[in-house]
């Protein structure tokens, strides 16, 4: 595991457990103890023996697939410090077991509030939704400028934003995350994230920058402010992204129209325009026309001009019919390929969007299971 011993001088705030260790915590990894599950393995509750809440994720099999993707997550972990970035507790690796240790976060995924079992409740009200959007983006900003290498997390969504008791976000899972090499402008490369989400240029090309996660925060933006789901499913089956249902209600100047509704008129309208102007942003299908996440963190506090120059418009790009037509629940791909972490495209195979619908989560750490794209290109 020559990438878990190279993560450099952060060794002081997180450390290895013991298998025993988390067994006790964990209650034996009991059922009752389980917060989620997905084609990795699974999540669980657990109290240390001095007290501190935690999250172990616990890998179901080791293939030469999960244990990059171990090492991976566990190096990147052990190089972010952020206040917005859920950092590593500690890890465990046996003969046959990988164990990442992580803090519970008492208020569960920003998933949960939006469109899962705490949504009815409406904890999260207007000033919350501003904190959590400030607090994702200056996360992603520290990934993409303050940290070296720089990071591309690849899958920003709302299940991988976890709420402290404070509801302070926390920007989570780094198992698709890309290290970028200084004075690398992007990558091709296989694939990964949540449909919704992706950056045109990613999804159809694997084409991967820095620009790709603001694309994604973009599209999460508009569903803090909306409490639309990325991807609708209409009556008939007809499918409808978040972009497309905003973006007549823009151009017509209807901002309050785009409120999510639970809020019940409760909200600023000048950080409504804002958070909708950055969101437009954001969501260009030209890569080079998206503002870098500097710029949207000015924005979003409301110091940088450039938004007030926005004429509101998406100009959104429609995933094609046959990517749409892959957005439904199948089993996870749990076949033996090592990902193409080179950089170098595979034309010659190709994966499928699988895991659980989103709808189905019940708690926090229940993303690790929901539709993820696995594709060669």
């Amino acid at each position: 595991m020559n990438s878990i011993s190279a993560m450099g001088g952060n060794t002081n705030s997180w450390r290895i457990f013991t298998y025993k260790e988390l067994h006790t915590a964990t209650n034996g990894f009991t059922e009752d103890n389980k917060l989620g599950e997905g084609g990795f393995g699974s999540v669980y509750w657990g109290k240390t023996s001095d007290g501190l809440q935690i999250a172990v994720k616990k890998l179901k099999a080791m293939n030469s697939k999960a244990e990059m993707e171990f090492a991976l997550e566990v190096e990147v972990l052990g190089r972010v410090r952020h206040k917005n970035l859920l950092g590593l507790r500690g890890y465990c690796v046996g003969s046959d077991q990988r164990l990442i240790v992580y803090d519970y976060m008492p208020n569960l995924s920003l998933l949960s509030h939006l469109h899962g079992q705490l949504a009815d409740d409406v904890r999260l009200d207007w000033k919350k939704r501003m904190k959590v959007a400030i607090g994702s983006a200056e996360g992603i900003l520290y990934l993409h400028h303050d940290v070296t290498p720089h990071i591309i997390h690849r899958d920003i969504k709302a299940s991988n934003v976890l709420l402290d008791s404070d509801f302070e976000p926390l920007v989570a899972d780094f198992g698709f995350a890309k290290l970028i090499p200084e004075g690398v402008s992007h990558m091709t490369t296989r694939i990964k994230g949540t449909l919704g989400y992706l950056a045109p240029e990613y999804a159809m090309w694997g084409k991967v920058s820095w620009s790709c996660d603001v694309y994604s925060f973009g599209i999460l933006l508009l569903e803090i402010l909306t409490g639309r789901k990325p991807i609708e499913k209409l009556p008939g089956g007809l499918k409808r992204t978040i972009t497309e249902w905003a973006e007549p209600l823009i151009l017509q100047g209807r901002f309050k129209e785009l409120v999510d509704p639970k809020l019940r008129g409760d909200f600023d309208e000048d950080q409504l325009k804002q958070g909708i102007n950055v969101a437009a942003l954001c969501v260009q299908s030209e890569s080079e026309k998206r503002p870098n996440m500097k710029e949207v963190v000015n924005m979003l506090k409301g110091y940088d001009p450039r938004g007030k120059e926005m004429d509101l418009r998406i100009r959104s790009v429609k995933y094609k019919e046959e990517l749409l037509a892959l957005d439904q629940p199948s089993d996870d791909d749990d076949d033996d390929d090592v990902d193409d972490y080179t950089g170098v495209p595979d034309e010659s195979e190709y994966g499928i969007f699988s895991a659980l619908e989103v709808q189905k989560m019940q708690d926090t750490y229940k993303h690790y299971g929901d539709k993820k794209v696995e594709k060669h290109v």
